[in-house]
């Protein structure tokens, strides 16, 4: 749809002679009226927007491109079939995740704002989803960074003349540590990377666990308040700091992740672990969990539902193809969980072959892989502190991208909800919010605080993001309309999403949903297990945790019918109703207004977005 000759319709008038002041999700827009005539439109404080395209495609890409890729997806796909399980990622992938991804995308482009602001354009009732999805960003940031900070401490270990975790002689080795190539059989012995992670780096030996978790460890607390510091100064100025920031956090992996690719694929026993992740075990297909490990997969990887796609997207230009950067963003994502893929596997193929062990044997998930694993095969490679040292800046670049864009989801969320308060003070805000969620963060740097992050990591978003995002879809594609949406989505490509993606928005995307989250609840228990029995009272806790974001939106839909004036349906009515209304496609400096209607009259200067909410007036959506 072209700028010129668009003219928009406001079917309510102007029944006021006085308009405030109101600070729109695009801009600031200072308005004056009389009861009949002009209305001049002063763009004061515009909305900043990403100084490149590139800046922009390279954030989405860091944030879903995580640590997630790097153990969680390699692990997955040989679990549950190796090759053969690319059939259900694939199909879950088209039918769940990009859907999603995709919409996310052109919701926060089309309204200009975050995850609070956004819903009195869509649903006023659902804000709590708002509310709880920057809760589940901060708790995310109290343990995600922590992981980071473990990253940060590696690399710094690692820059000496030999890795410490090469032998068994150092202080923190028990008798039962064995280099790998000792063959040992014993059932308590254990390796130089294993025992350096947890005897080195955690110390959990000095906890019992969550009952007592223990003094802070103070290094690693350090290096945890190293990666806020480099969080602040990627946020502190907003997209033109996080623009900047995303050409090294976003790239670099890329870099390392080729590097340590032909590196493996060098070493003896690397075809074999290549094999084995890839071999098709076409019969597992038959088995339910592998349909659930898919769909949970993709929709982790592409992280729908934790704001940032909304807040990194509404700084776009209206215009901007969302439709095209949905399918690039979201397809270079999943190609580099495959790519992964082959860089973790040519090394346990590696390790395999050194130890005579089958790579089933060998391989483990999440920190495990690339904290004790991964740093055990480098040891064994020529060069070994180099391939250390990039490998670990590796990591902490795939964290940084992710935290940034959770971090970011919150901060513009309450910028956008709290301009005068917030957005004018922004650096200093975001430093309130850091030091506030660093101070969270510190138990999980005590002695016993790995138990935390672990415990954090599936009751804090790990569930509850499930539930939200399925009422987002809901709110989105059954109350705000499908057709509607589609019809916001014209206004900024110039035609409607087929009937595709309008069927997996209605009902594919929200079955597929509510399946994630239905089998997730039931599964909970397999999401922890391992050595340490967790506590009763932790486990209680955690669901605490889980239900204090969910009962965000019941707790919100209450308090707004509470404040709301009326008869219980005009309540209900009007708390379903978007309050807000306006063409985010206008092109204009002056609107003319009478008392009956109101006419947005192109101008030739192009303004990216026009509020034309004010008082009484309300844009109805239409375009003519």
């Amino acid at each position: 749809m072209s700028d010129e000759g668009l003219d928009c319709e406001i079917d309510k008038g102007i029944t006021t002679s006085e308009i405030e002041d109101d600070v729109c999700n695009e801009m600031m827009v200072i308005v004056t009226t009389k009861k009949t005539g002009n209305i001049s439109v002063d763009e004061d404080v515009p909305r900043e927007t990403w100084a490149k395209k590139v800046e922009f495609l390279l954030a989405v890409i860091g944030f879903a491109v995580d640590l997630g890729n790097v153990w969680r997806f390699p692990y997955v796909c040989y679990q549950n079939g190796g090759g053969a399980f690319l059939i259900p990622y694939s199909l879950m992938f088209i039918f769940g995740g990009l859907p999603l991804f995709y919409m996310e995308l052109a919701l926060g482009q089309f309204h200009r704002c975050g995850c609070l602001t956004l819903w009195k354009h869509i649903c006023p009732a659902l804000k709590g989803v708002g509310y709880a999805i920057c809760l589940l960003d901060l708790y995310m940031g109290m343990y995600y960074n922590t992981i980071i900070g473990w990253a940060v401490y590696y690399l710094f270990a690692s820059m000496r003349s030999e890795l410490p975790w090469t032998s068994c002689e150092n202080s923190w080795n028990t008798p039962y540590c064995a280099l790998v190539t000792s063959n040992f059989t014993g059932e308590k012995n254990t390796t130089p990377a294993k025992e350096f992670f947890e005897r080195s780096v955690l110390e959990k030996y000095k906890s019992d666990g969550l009952d007592h978790l223990g003094p802070i460890k103070w290094s690693l607390a350090l290096c945890v308040l190293t990666v806020f510091l480099l969080v602040y100064f990627s946020l502190w100025k907003g997209v033109r700091s996080t623009g900047k920031m995303v050409w090294i956090t976003a790239l670099a992996p890329y870099f390392v992740l080729f590097m340590l690719l032909i590196r493996g694929i060098s070493l003896p026993g690397a075809d074999e672990g290549i094999r084995y992740y890839l071999t098709p075990q076409w019969h597992k297909l038959a088995n339910t969990k592998v349909w659930i490990d898919a769909a949970s997969q993709i929709f982790f990887s592409l992280g729908p539902g934790f704001g940032t796609l909304l807040a990194l997207s509404s700084y776009n230009k209206f215009n901007n193809n969302c439709y095209r950067d949905a399918i690039l963003t979201s397809c270079i994502n999943c190609l580099t969980s495959f790519l992964a893929g082959f860089v973790i596997f040519s090394v346990l193929g590696y390790m395999a072959h050194i130890q005579n062990k089958s790579i089933a044997d060998v391989g483990l998930e999440g920190p495990g892989l690339v904290f004790i694993v991964y740093p055990e095969a480098i040891a064994r490679m020529t060069g070994s502190v180099f391939w250390a040292i990039i490998f670990f800046l590796m990591l902490i670049t795939l964290g940084l991208d992710s935290t940034f864009g959770g971090l970011e989801a919150m901060v513009t969320a309450l910028c956008d909800e709290y301009p005068r308060l917030l957005r004018c003070h922004r650096e200093i805000f975001v430093a309130v919010l850091l030091i506030g969620v660093y101070v969270g963060a510190l138990p999980t740097t005590t002695y016993g605080g790995y138990y935390l992050v672990n415990l954090l990591n599936v009751f804090g978003p790990g569930l509850a993001i499930l539930f939200i995002v399925f009422v987002e879809t809901a709110g989105v594609c059954w109350l705000y309309g499908v057709n509607r949406f589609s019809t916001d989505v014209e206004c900024m490509l110039g035609y409607k999403p087929g009937i595709f993606w309008r069927i997996c928005w209605t009902y594919i995307s929200p079955a597929f949903l509510l399946s994630i989250f239905t089998f997730s609840i039931l599964g909970y228990e397999e999401m922890i297990a391992g050595d340490y029995t967790y506590p009763t009272w932790s486990i209680n806790m955690g669901w605490a945790l889980t239900a204090s974001s969910i009962l965000c939106i019941p707790a919100y839909i209450v308090y707004l019918f509470c404040i709301t004036s009326g008869s219980f349906l005009q309540r209900i009515n009007k708390i379903m109703k978007p309050t807000e209304h306006f063409n985010m496609t206008a092109t204009t400096n002056i609107i003319s207004a009478t008392t009956t209607t109101t006419r947005i009259i192109n101008s030739s200067k192009n303004v990216e977005g026009l509020c034309a909410h004010a008082a009484n007036i309300s844009y109805d959506g239409t375009c003519v």
